[in-house]
């Protein structure tokens, strides 16, 4: 009965996720689902990230948390349109569900942008089994969380479009062999783009924006 009622769940969330990406389609901005774990770093991250951004690419964010308020107080001094999901209220979900982004999207206002990034909930394995019309999936790795990680969360990095090392500037601190952690993305996602960057120092920033900024441009045309 468990596995009939997770079905169903999925299946209803399949189905948003599809008028969600119509929506998407119909407002020409492209979307962006940003997934790690707790503590990757990627919130400042995403700082950087619109930093370089904009005003060329117009940008809103969703951010989703159980509780708290703090990330997207963070994102909004970016002077990026920011809208907040709190999952509390529906039983602390660790994930954002179809119809929340939809809902969400509706609140913050697409029709002006040329990008909506997600800010998911900082979890391996929940997010990564939920599509929200999304058109790329990307998840942030810190270099404090071990290279096996790929390997015990492969569908995180299966199902993702682009991967991000982050905190490289701790690499001379720790034992964290970076070569192997991105031969472990490979081997669950053999043609996965990995930038290796440092959202503090903001080293290999570079490709990573050029990245984005081809994608969005091939979808708005702009």
């Amino acid at each position: 009965m468990e596995i009939n009622i997770q079905k169903r769940v999925l299946e209803a969330n399949e189905t948003q996720a599809q008028k969600n990406r119509n929506f998407f389609k119909d407002q020409n901005v492209f979307v962006i689902n940003m997934m790690s774990s707790p503590g990757s770093g990627k919130t400042q991250t995403l700082c950087r990230t619109l930093e370089k951004l904009m005003p060329a690419i117009r940008t809103g964010v969703i951010v989703g948390d159980i509780c708290t308020t703090n990330d997207a107080d963070r994102l909004a001094v970016t002077g990026v349109k920011v809208t907040q999901i709190n999952t509390d209220q529906f039983g602390g979900d660790c994930h954002l569900s179809a119809n929340l982004i939809f809902d969400a999207a509706k609140k913050l206002g697409c029709d002006d942008l040329d990008l909506l990034i997600v800010e998911n909930i900082g979890n391996l394995v929940c997010p990564a089994e939920f599509d929200i019309g999304e058109d790329v999936r990307v998840v942030v790795l810190s270099v404090t969380e071990g290279e096996d990680k790929p390997l015990k969360y492969p569908l995180m990095f299966r199902v993702a479009d682009a991967a991000i090392l982050n905190k490289i500037d701790l690499l001379p601190y720790l034992d964290f062999d970076a070569p192997l952690a991105v031969d472990n993305m490979k081997k669950v996602h053999s043609r996965l783009p990995v930038f290796e960057i440092s959202a503090k120092t903001q080293e290999g920033f570079e490709p990573w924006i050029e990245w984005i900024k081809l994608k969005v441009f091939e979808k708005t045309g702009r």
